[in-house]
């Protein structure tokens, strides 16, 4: 019998690193440690095990010759959730992933991302210059994440138990579900905590080095996607044919791209 995708790559113990304020971060490894290291951080309300050991992506990067590190970003699987809105800005992500780097030792490295984490790679590239060499960036927005989820329908049904009439807020809070041990506060927080600040990717402000966009064909933010993509020196772009924002990890598509583009030399920083 051909095992299930889950079970090719078995989930280690996570490895806790502090973030700059004393938050418990889980991180995860995979591969040689000589090897060139792959960063895989995660999207909204899903985990490294959702979304990168269960797609099949782990397996097929360490197949490549790849180390890979994953993270389970603030607010998510065995990493601190903490329920402040504050704790959630775009900045304190950013710092996360830096201190992850500073924690295994790595100067740079290259980068897997999609929807949150695609926007926090994003940032990182832009304002920690020179610790990502190379990314991959899915379903990323150009608008700011997360903006349509009402808050205030969602913190009543944690709260009081009322249900949720939003449709879009409906949708975010069944994803939130999904995932066992998710913690719907936390998440709820890191939606609101998202809009302080500048939370926004700017195009006229991309990252200097080589990133490949990807998106499903069903993604109502692909137009968006493709801007950015255009916006960016060392841009490329890749439609993943049949998917939506949700289904879109699981691609072999999307996996084929993003391994191959991984696997390029890497030039100098673009000017």
């Amino acid at each position: 019998m051909t095992p299930s995708l889950p079970s090719l790559i078995e989930m280690p113990a996570p490895q806790v690193v502090m973030s700059a304020e004393g938050r418990r971060l889980a991180t995860y490894s995979w591969g040689d440690e000589d090897a060139p290291t792959v960063l895989c951080v995660h999207g909204f309300a899903s985990s490294c095990r959702d979304n990168w050991v269960s797609t099949g992506w782990v397996r097929d990067l360490t197949r490549a010759g790849f180390r890979v590190i994953g993270l389970d970003q603030r607010g998510h699987g065995a990493s601190d959730t903490p329920h402040e809105a504050s704790a959630y800005a775009m900045d304190r992500f950013v710092a996360d992933v830096v201190s992850v780097l500073d924690a295994y030792l790595l100067d740079t490295v290259r980068y897997v991302g999609y929807s949150l984490g695609a926007r926090v790679g994003w940032q990182v590239a832009v304002q920690a210059p020179g610790r990502i060499d190379r990314a991959v960036l899915g379903g990323i927005p150009d608008g700011r994440p997360l903006a349509r989820l009402r808050v205030d329908q969602a913190r009543a049904l944690v709260e009081h138990g009322t249900p949720v009439e939003d449709p879009i807020t409906q949708a975010y809070v069944t994803l939130a579900e999904r995932v066992a041990g998710n913690d719907l506060r936390a998440l709820i927080a890191l939606a609101e905590g998202m809009r302080l600040g500048d939370a926004d990717p700017d195009p006229a402000n991309p990252p200097r080095v080589p990133v490949l966009f990807a998106t499903g064909t069903e993604d109502a933010i692909i137009e968006r996607s493709r801007a950015l993509a255009e916006a960016t020196p060392g841009g490329e772009f890749v439609e993943v044919p049949d998917r939506h924002h949700f289904n879109t990890p699981g691609s072999r598509v999307f996996r084929q791209a993003g391994v191959e583009f991984l696997l390029r030399s890497v030039p100098s920083v673009i000017e």
